[in-house]
């Protein structure tokens, strides 16, 4: 059966926006010093992520088919353009509030979501920052690559997440997770660590 190319965009576009939501919502009731400091020894903190994830958005689905976001206006300091710092995009400075990057976000979807309804999937564009002889590519593959990427750091944002508080699941009212209370999850994590120990001394 031949779908129509709008329902497989709105499958697409269904599936970026579901991780685009969870990454946000990991921020929720942290403390300006836990959505911002470094969990990992590579420095990965979650709002971090979300500065990441607007330049992927901003980058693939504004530049790489002619639809630059910053038209008129200066570019921000950690933009692959303007810094030499390979992890100026990964962490916020003190002087960027959690809301503006937030909502630099959200704009970045909106910026998305035109070109989403401007191009067809087939539409070609080309990745400026990629070597010369990969960078034409079109607006479905861009689609499947940024939204693997955002599902990624969704999932790292999960782990830092549960590190900080506790805190576990996908999406408000929808957590995804085997149903269970504090002592049950206690319990599966002995019988997990027990698990390991008894392999490991094999």
């Amino acid at each position: 059966m031949t779908r129509p190319e709008h329902s497989d965009k709105a499958d697409l576009v269904r599936y970026l926006q579901e991780s685009r939501d969870a990454l946000l919502w990991k921020l929720d009731g942290l403390s300006e010093y836990d959505a911002r400091r470094p969990l990992t020894p590579t420095g990965t903190n979650l709002l971090g992520l979300v500065k990441h994830l607007t330049g992927v958005e901003l980058g693939y689905f504004g530049d790489t088919f002619g639809r630059p976001y910053f038209t008129g206006q200066p570019l921000p300091g950690w933009w692959w353009t303007e810094t030499t710092d390979p992890h100026a995009d990964m962490y916020a400075t003190p002087d960027e509030p959690r809301e503006a990057v937030t909502d630099l976000y959200r704009r970045a979807w909106q910026h998305a979501q035109a070109t989403f309804d401007a191009l067809p999937l087939d539409a070609v564009g080309h990745v400026p920052w990629w070597p010369e002889e990969r960078r034409e590519v079109t607006l479905h593959h861009i689609m499947v690559r940024v939204t693997a990427d955002t599902q990624r750091h969704a999932g790292h944002a999960d782990i830092l997440r549960e590190l900080l508080d506790g805190s576990a699941g996908l999406l408000a009212g929808k957590d995804a997770l085997a149903t269970g209370d504090a002592e049950d999850w206690a319990r599966h994590r002995d019988r997990v660590r027990r698990a390991a120990e008894e392999a490991g001394a094999r």
